[in-house]
């Protein structure tokens, strides 16, 4: 029931931070940072209780009967990749809290609600293993953001929000035919129609259908992920929403779509998906490339650090579509590494804007004489986002290369040029904000840029404190995620050979089909014989 609780909790929290404004507009602050604190505390519980066994990866598992004549049921199972994601989401969660205190002034019971709808659905997609109910999380997820953006977003935040909405709904109602497709060809194979997760591993598909199937959960994943061509949302998103939105959106809706490609794509289509991995690989490779270049031409800080978000994602698809442990791995850190840097990047920029009301970078640089500890903090998850080792985001890209590397040699060089462009648009975003002349000091009525205050210095040094744990020690992430990992890539394994006895002159043969031999609903195999 825990996994239960951590999601009604964020929704209870989130309607008594929306009725508790009546009573004082600094009530539903604390109503949020409860309703998160909570969560997170019995995440970190369970990451120190409980842990996987020889046989299953599954930590906990959870089956109430919802509606049992259609197969539905709320069905949930945390393993170490969704207790990571747990784990990340409640962390954001509360800096998101934090970050908006000051930031939101007007409606913030009604915000606060939002957010943390927003942080329900997130924890309900990492857990749900009905697929029925995890298409209803999916979507929980896109109307809270969509008010967040649209309410307290910024001058364009209309333009954004509806773009937004647009993409991420069309996208999910092709996945949602695709489930429905999922359910009736399980059904009519075996008489019994559920969103099982676990029972719907076993479908066999026709390879027409497979690929039609996994392209339906693909247009979700890969537009929320964003993969490029269908990034062009995010942009907009990023610069328009408040602060909080732009962690969120970053740290963790990104997130989900390459939790989905994980969780579901590998394990549900595994004839199809090598199909079609070359392709996505180079998807991978093109969006490390174009996100760089982007970045690195932009502006405005929150466009700059939302098209690096492209290009990190890029990494996440190449090392997927990679099948082997060590580029999952570099996917596993990629996640979390990204969701912290990012974050951080997105929160000193709210910082900035707060101070300066610009978001051009063209008007900022010198800020470090005025302003030292921001310009400390901005520094590390500047050289976090390039790749400096020592810190998380290394790890990560040098998992998801090595891994890569073993899958496709060409596709990994021209990923490797990713990491040149990240430095190059790195550098430039600190030089043009920290360094150089003193923006200020050119207006007549120029004031002193006030430097990270106690609420602010207690947002950024978890942040700074997680990417260096991340970088030095990674060991004990990497373990949590293995078991669920090395589960996923059992579908890939080619099957052993069998011991083929010498066949006696003149002796009868038996020459079996390949599919009498499979243990799995791969096409994989091949015949023997046998006395």
């Amino acid at each position: 029931m825990i996994m239960i609780w951590l999601i009604v909790i964020l929704m209870v929290g989130g309607v008594l931070a929306w009725i508790s404004e009546r009573a004082s507009i600094a009530a539903p602050r604390w109503v949020a940072l409860l309703s998160v604190l909570v969560p997170f505390a019995l995440t970190i519980y369970l990451w120190q209780t409980t842990s996987a066994s020889a046989t299953s990866p599954w930590l906990l598992q959870l089956d109430i009967p919802w509606i049992p004549q259609w197969g539905i049921g709320f069905r949930m199972a945390l393993d170490g990749l969704s207790l990571l994601m747990l784990l990340l989401t409640f962390f954001l969660g509360i800096l998101a809290v934090l970050v908006s205190w000051r930031e939101i002034d007007n409606r913030v019971g009604f915000f606060f609600f939002n957010l943390l709808w927003v942080l329900a659905g997130i924890a309900g997609v990492f857990l749900t293993m009905d697929l029925f109910l995890f298409y209803f999380f999916w979507e929980v997820m896109l109307i809270p953001m969509y008010f967040q953006i649209g309410i307290w977003g910024h001058a364009n935040r209309n333009y954004a929000a509806y773009k937004f909405f647009l993409f991420t709904q069309a996208s999910g109602l092709l996945m949602l035919l695709a489930i429905l497709g999922l359910y009736f060809i399980h059904g009519r194979q075996t008489g019994t129609y559920t969103f099982n997760y676990f029972e719907l591993l076993g479908t066999s598909f026709t390879p027409e259908a497979a690929r039609l199937l996994m392209f339906g959960f693909l247009a979700a994943f890969l537009v929320k992920l964003p993969v490029v061509p269908f990034h062009s949302w995010l942009p907009d998103a990023h610069s328009e929403a408040p602060t909080a939105g732009s962690v969120i959106l970053a740290g963790l809706l990104l997130k989900t779509g390459a939790y989905g490609l994980l969780r579901f794509v590998i394990p549900l289509f595994p004839t199809a998906a090598p199909d079609f991995a070359p392709w996505a690989m180079l998807l991978g490779v093109i969006g490390i490339l174009y996100g760089a270049i982007l970045a690195f031409s932009q502006t405005d800080l929150k466009r700059l650090v939302a098209y690096t978000s492209v290009s990190h994602m890029g990494f996440v698809i190449l090392g997927v579509f990679a099948f082997n442990e060590l580029a999952l791995q570099g996917v596993v850190m990629q996640m979390i590494t990204h969701g912290l840097s990012t974050g951080a990047l997105f929160i000193l920029a709210g910082f900035l804007y707060s101070r300066l009301h610009t978001r051009d970078i063209r008007q900022m640089g010198g800020f470090w004489s005025v302003a030292p500890k921001m310009g400390v903090i901005m520094l590390i998850f500047v050289m976090a986002s390039l790749g400096l080792p020592g810190l998380g985001n290394f790890i990560a890209e040098f998992l998801t290369l090595v891994g890569a590397w073993q899958a496709n040699n060409w596709l990994t060089v021209f990923a490797t040029i990713g990491l040149v462009l990240a430095t190059a648009y790195s550098l430039r975003l600190m030089q043009k904000t920290f360094y150089g002349e003193n923006a200020l000091e050119s207006h007549a009525d120029a004031h002193a840029l006030p430097d990270l205050n106690l609420r602010e210095m207690l947002i950024a040094l978890p942040m700074v404190a997680a990417i260096l744990w991340l970088g030095l020690y990674p060991q004990p992430v990497l373990d949590t995620a293995k078991p669920s990992i090395t589960q996923q890539l059992q579908a890939y394994q080619e099957p052993e050979a069998p011991v083929v006895a010498p066949v006696a002159q003149n002796a009868p043969v038996l020459i079996l089909p390949a599919d009498t031999l499979s243990t799995h609903h791969s096409t994989r195999g091949g015949a023997y014989v046998t006395d």
